[in-house]
């Protein structure tokens, strides 16, 4: 299958699996056979194949889907909402093409062509550009070439219902509507303290953006549209045409809450434009798994041991995301997955229900001739404080003893080694690192930071890390450098995030499960009994970050956005360790 994403660069290259003597072969992969059981004498374990990218792209300063048809966008807001800032990250991020109409004009009208000039001659007259040749102008841009290949972004058009007619029947239609939402109040706040730099065009506001130095403060002016009765005034003009816009792609509109620092408010919409790629991509590719098509969260999940149906589910679940986020050049990667099979904290003998996941994503990077290194942590401490958390010790000989195939896939295209930048080897592709935690009294957040800065641009992944610090009796990790190491360890992103939810202090019954797959939301389900003693989970919500336990207990109490707002009492759904 060709590859889908375009790359910049490639890791270091390395043989194929499809080079070593076909005698010596594993199953050939193909995008969803049947579970390929591997065994040996004493242990068997499932191994769901899975098909990757041929190489992973690094420094993606650009996302470029190769799809039949590119992204096409439309953002709309009022004034002050940070469209402009918006539409910058946006292009910035997707290689879009950034329409304009006030730049189309004053482009029409500076390059002196026919519709230049009869926009011209309204312009002079102080009268409206009639629709006809706004449109015909933006048809014109949207006809070429880069248009067509990378995309585009249409920024504040339509403004008007007989606009966005004229645009339908012209077949320009958006794949996203984008409404910038920001209270009126706000609004007014933020246009009657901007002030505009003459000199450099450049926008300041005097409490949320002041100028960097006393000489450009000196020359800043108002503009002449941000006083405070003409601001009114265009917001209630915004209010009228955006009502009518809104009901001709509601089918596509989503309001963003836009009264937020703007790196929060460009993560949702980046998180909506990929979700939109990635839908795109998989219907090109008929043979990939659809996000609509998804089983649902499988039930009984307090039953352990897990069916091995259940752990095949898991497995290929956590699988997908991974590849996904990696295709999409993210390189500092966590899976958080806590049910009670996965979950060594309750039972350590669950450590090897986690290798078998290890195991799954390894061998389907090596079997697409990656050279994976699988690294457990070693003993910390010197002296008495000398040792490894419990769930960890003996994790190593369990791999070792693992059935890796029949090929030498173990030694050759996956090898084990520990946490720290030592054991980072040139011809290394990818590191799976299993469970990184913190032993009482030792820190392992120095030797995972030197293995990353090891690394450089290769992905590293996390499988369930616990990087909470657990102070010994002398409270010194407490004290020493904490704020540090909480930075580094939020540097990895979630991939992939699958939680039970129970009572505070309870292991029964389960209330719900919070899931989130990249790079779709997190999903929020509510676990409801049937008739016959049966179960199923049900979607109450969704969340471009990770809900709080208060915005958890919210959604299962029914209360809108607005009640969740008012002080209420503490529910108690989730425990304090949850997140």
């Amino acid at each position: 299958m060709a590859s889908l994403f375009h790359c910049s660069a490639h890791l270091s290259s390395t043989p194929s699996r499809s080079s070593l003597p076909t005698s010596s072969l594993s199953p050939p992969l193909s995008l969803f056979p049947s579970p390929i059981t591997r065994r040996n004498s004493s242990i068997v374990f499932t191994v769901l194949p899975r098909q990757i990218p041929q190489s992973f792209p690094t420094s993606p300063s650009l996302v470029r889907c190769c799809v039949k048809e590119p992204l096409k966008v439309m953002i709309s807001g009022a004034p002050a909402s940070g469209k402009g800032t918006q539409c910058e990250l946006i292009v910035q991020k997707f290689g879009l093409v950034h329409i304009s109409t006030g730049d189309l004009l004053r482009a029409e009208v500076s390059s002196g062509t026919e519709i230049g000039k009869k926009a011209k001659e309204f312009m002079n007259s102080g009268s409206l550009v009639p629709d006809e040749i706004v449109i015909a102008m933006v048809a014109g841009r949207l006809s070429r070439e880069d248009a067509k290949k990378h995309g585009w972004l249409l920024d504040g058009f339509p403004r008007t219902f007989a606009q966005a007619q004229s645009l339908d029947k012209l077949n320009v239609k958006p794949d996203i509507f984008l409404l910038l939402d920001v209270p009126d109040e706000i609004l007014i706040e933020r246009c009657i303290g901007r002030r505009l730099d003459p000199v450099t065009g450049k926008i300041y506001h005097i409490k949320s953006y002041p100028p960097e130095s006393d000489e450009v403060k000196a020359r800043l002016v108002i503009r002449p549209d941000d006083t405070e009765d003409k601001v009114k005034a265009r917001l209630q003009i915004y209010k009228q045409n955006s009502e009518a816009i809104i009901s001709a792609y509601s089918d596509v509109m989503i309001k963003i809450d836009a009264n937020r620092p703007r790196e929060m408010v460009f993560e949702e919409t980046q998180t909506l434009l990929s979700q939109i790629n990635l839908n795109r991509m998989i219907k090109t590719d008929k043979a990939s798994p659809v996000q609509d098509n998804w089983r649902g969260i499988p039930t009984r999940l307090n039953n352990i041991p897990h069916s091995r149906d259940i752990r095949s589910y898991f497995y290929e679940d956590v699988l997908q995301a991974t590849v996904r986020s990696i295709k999409d050049g993210n390189t500092r990667l966590r899976v958080d997955i806590n049910i009670p099979e996965l979950n060594p904290e309750m039972d350590v003998y669950r450590i090897g229900t986690l290798m078998e996941l290890v195991r799954t994503l390894a061998l389907s990077f090596a079997d697409d001739g990656k050279r994976v290194k699988v690294c457990v942590q070693g003993s910390m401490g010197e002296g008495a404080l000398a040792g490894m958390p419990l769930q960890l010790a003996g994790t190593r000989k369990i791999l070792e003893y693992m059935d890796w195939g029949d090929d030498a896939t173990l030694g050759t295209f996956v090898k084990l080694g520990a946490i720290g930048g030592k054991e980072v080897d040139e011809e290394d592709d990818l590191f799976i690192l299993v469970a990184p935690q913190n032993a009482v009294g030792n820190c392992i957040i120095d030797d995972l930071q030197a293995m990353t800065t090891a690394a450089g641009k290769r992905p590293v992944v996390l499988i369930n890390p616990r990087l909470k610090d657990l102070p010994a009796s002398s409270g010194i990790m407490q004290t020493m450098g904490r704020e540090k190491r909480l930075e580094y360890a939020l540097t990895f992103d979630n991939c992939y995030v699958f939680r039970l939810l129970y009572y505070a202090g309870t292991q029964y019954p389960i209330m719900g499960a919070l899931r989130m797959s990249y790079p779709y939301r997190y999903e929020l389900y509510k676990r409801v009994n049937e008739e016959n003693g049966k179960e199923k989970y049900v979607l109450i919500s969704t969340y471009s970050e990770r809900p709080t336990p208060d915005q958890i207990n919210d959604a299962f109490s029914g209360k809108s956005r607005e009640e969740s707002k008012k002080p209420s009492g503490i529910w108690g759904f989730l425990g304090s360790g949850f997140f």
